[in-house]
């Protein structure tokens, strides 16, 4: 490791509990602000049916219920852990005060791995909205039946359990290789396959495309409680779901994911500011709450200048780790 990544390294690690385990934080209840535009657009950097989409449509349908809008369009751009929508957004609506680009701890490991032409310089962000956890998950007839099995199914031939999970140098694809090094075998024989929605990876456990998968629980939810998948552990440090962590199970692994939206690089201050307060007004009222309630996603509300240098960081972590990892896309 150069002397560069080695500092990045242990400056990472030392910020890593502030940046995974952001403490739980609720918008504030604030004064009706008034209307954004009859018509609002959101960018959703993904297919249909994954946690960027059920987040921006969620968000979509609370701004309506909320009075701040008459009229929601949604863009659906996935590919390329959201870089391919990230350009999209980039591209087209940079000068659009009323558009939102949904994105995440997903899109900026991809653009740590993928270094693309476009990359979150382009966007301005405006607020961090939920924090998720990670559920690996097998199909029910599978021989790995705990933390214990998966360990030494990943010990004895790691490149016989294909791992499936979100876009190449996103979060799943990182706890992949946490996984991976915790369970001492070596990432480089690591197989990940990704996919381009929770959905996806449902599918390719059930079809036998993948021995394990990685998602956040809401996309896996269905599937658990049909009984065509079985539950690991969640990436969490306390039980949630109803499911046990991979620490209480002896196992030193734990990641968290973030959701939050950003908007045209070239868009005023002001209208910046604008957006922040109506997602905080609209986030405390009730339509967003039982969203979160819905997806079991927690509440994680940060902007401002707290929100930038938390991007700052979340961008080092994902460099360091693709490195660490040997992540490739």
């Amino acid at each position: 490791m150069s002397r560069r990544l080695a500092l990045l390294h242990c400056a990472t690690l030392a910020a890593l509990p502030s940046l995974a385990w952001a403490q739980t934080a609720r918008p504030a209840t604030t004064a009706r602000p008034a209307r954004l535009a009859p018509q609002l657009r959101i960018v959703i950097p993904a297919n249909p049916g994954g946690g960027w989409d059920q987040t921006g449509r969620a968000l979509g349908a609370s701004l309506l219920q909320a009075g701040l809008a008459e009229q929601i369009d949604y863009e659906n751009v996935g590919g390329k852990g959201g870089t391919l929508g990230l350009a999209h957004f980039a591209d087209k609506y940079s000068g659009d005060s009323n558009a939102l680009l949904v994105g995440g701890m997903v899109m900026v490991g991809a653009v740590a791995l993928q270094k693309p032409r476009v990359d979150l310089s382009h966007v301005r962000p405006v607020a961090r909205l939920t924090s998720d956890y990670l559920v690996v998950v097998v199909p029910a007839q599978s021989p790995i039946k705990s933390t214990r099995d998966l360990v030494a199914a990943l010990r004895q031939d790691l490149k016989s359990v294909p791992i499936a999970g979100g876009s190449a140098g996103g979060v799943d694809h990182m706890f992949a290789g946490v996984l991976v090094r915790a369970a001492k075998a070596a990432p480089d024989a690591l197989v990940y396959r990704p996919h381009a929605s929770g959905a996806d990876v449902v599918a390719a456990l059930l079809k036998g495309d993948a021995v394990v998968g990685i998602s956040g629980y809401s996309e896996v939810s269905e599937a658990l409680g049909q009984g065509t998948l079985r539950a690991i552990g969640v990436s969490a440090r306390r039980p949630v779901f109803g499911l046990p962590t991979f620490r209480d199970q002896g196992l030193d692994a734990e990641m968290a994911n973030w959701r939050g939206v950003f908007a045209g690089r070239d868009i005023p201050a002001a209208r910046v500011a604008e957006w922040a307060g109506a997602l905080e007004y609209t986030a405390a009222q009730e339509p967003w709450q039982k969203a979160l309630h819905k997806n079991r996603w927690e509440s994680a509300w940060l902007t401002g200048k707290d929100l930038s240098e938390f991007i700052e960081l979340s961008q080092t972590t994902a460099s360091v780790m693709a490195y660490l990892l040997k992540l490739k896309s």
